[in-house]
């Protein structure tokens, strides 16, 4: 498949390459910045008004992590929107018109005070699109990025307890002085897909939580995190889990994501730690190997339950019937009772009419007036396709192209 063919294919692969990004990545990360955007359906069966939900990911943020970030598209994106203030999508058509609005004010004034008012408007416009010299942003990946302005990269692990003081010190912050600077963290990392379902979701979520374990390291209170996820059977209970740590937690869908894949993009806002948790690397969210340690101090926590003791039908006797015991402390081939709690201490099934599941809203992303990622589109005639902006470094699957083109050779 020829570059051209592909360009028709994928818009957004075209796109990224036309307006210099390095991956066609980048248009998620803008399309999740603008949040929702749909339109309403009147009685008549018309479309009627575009309404639009924004998550606004970069409001009020001037500290971000960007994890599993090579080739660092959505860092390019950090860059352009937050030390260089450009704006895409929707919040450039929104600077377009107000720009549109203050030029005919300057036109056709109705008042005497009109003058003033816009040239503190222009004042305060050209204020804004100054790069900006607060924001600091660090990416992380084990393969290394090629330098993009104003960007710091590491390469490390970001499971690795080492990782969190060498993104502190980055970031141009001790451990004593801010524990805690950041205010978004993206992970845009996803492992390289096998087409068993079941282990890719397995292996995508263990990614996730690696990625939050050091975002929960690094978040301020009210910080944002933002990451790739694969929605399969029982991800319910992973958007559970987020809640905990979060006020609001939406699964949303970029409309530059493809309709046929199962990823997704999990928006994360108002992070609130419970009260005495403590993050670490070293001790991560998820049990690992402390399972059976964790195991036998539930146990001694139970509380005992004698057990049940049976008449024999024929003697008249009481037989003691050891494991027949009902109670979460029961030992051996017990019958337990298992209760399941929801956020208000009331037990599933009790008749409180409160339900204990929750489900995260899912939203699509980005105008619908937008490329649609699944179809093709026709090139014109004299279109040229261009090379991708910034090849990969050292891709994964370089050493299997070696390998490959040396057995070739001893073929021949």
């Amino acid at each position: 498949m020829g570059k051209s063919s592909k360009d028709k294919r994928d818009a957004y692969y075209r796109l990224a390459k036309e307006q210099g990004w390095r991956a066609r990545s980048a248009f998620k990360l803008l399309q999740l910045d603008e949040g929702l955007a749909f339109l309403t359906l009147p009685k008549k069966r018309r479309w009627h008004k575009l309404t639009s939900a924004e998550f606004n990911l970069f409001a009020n943020v001037s500290r971000v992590v960007d994890l599993c970030a090579a080739p660092g598209s959505w860092s390019q994106v950090l860059s352009r929107v937050l030390i260089q203030n450009e704006k895409f999508g929707l919040k450039a058509w929104q600077d377009n018109e107000a720009q549109l609005r203050r030029s005919m004010l300057s036109v056709f004034p109705s008042t005497e005070d009109q003058g003033p008012v816009v040239e503190a408007a222009l004042a305060a416009q050209h204020e804004a699109c100054r790069p900006r010299e607060d924001v600091k942003i660090v990416s992380i990946d084990l393969q290394p990025i090629s330098p993009l302005a104003g960007i710091t990269t590491l390469q490390a692990d970001i499971t690795h307890p080492a990782t969190v003081p060498l993104l502190l010190g980055a970031l141009g912050c001790s451990s004593g002085e801010a524990s805690r600077p950041v205010d978004l963290v993206l992970s845009d990392g996803a492992p390289d897909v096998t087409g068993l379902h079941d282990l890719d979701i397995y292996v995508q979520s263990r990614l996730l939580f690696a990625a939050l374990n050091l975002a929960l390291c690094v978040l301020k209170p009210g910080g944002k995190f933002v990451a790739k996820i694969f929605r399969g059977r029982n991800v319910d209970v992973l958007y559970a889990q987020l809640r905990i740590f979060f006020e609001r937690v939406v699964v949303a869908k970029p409309r530059s994501s493809r309709a046929s894949s199962m990823e997704a993009f999990i928006v994360c806002l108002g992070f609130r730690p419970p009260l005495g948790f403590r993050p670490s690397l070293e001790e991560p969210l998820g049990v690992g190997e402390r399972l059976d340690s964790m195991v036998k101090e539930r146990e001694m926590q139970l509380p005992v339950v004698a057990p049940a003791a049976m008449q024999n039908t024929r003697t008249g006797a009481w037989d003691c019937a050891p494991g027949m015991a009902i109670g979460m402390g029961a030992r051996g081939s017990a019958i337990t009772e298992l209760r399941v709690y929801d956020e208000t201490g009331d037990v599933q099934g009790s008749g409180s009419g409160r339900s204990t599941r929750w489900i995260a809203p899912f939203i699509a992303c980005g105008d619908l007036s937008a490329f649609d990622s699944d179809a093709s589109y026709l090139l014109p005639e004299d279109y040229i396709s261009l090379d991708p902006v910034q090849p990969p470094i050292a891709p994964p699957y370089k050493r299997a192209i070696e390998l490959r083109a040396a057995q070739s050779k001893a073929v021949r």
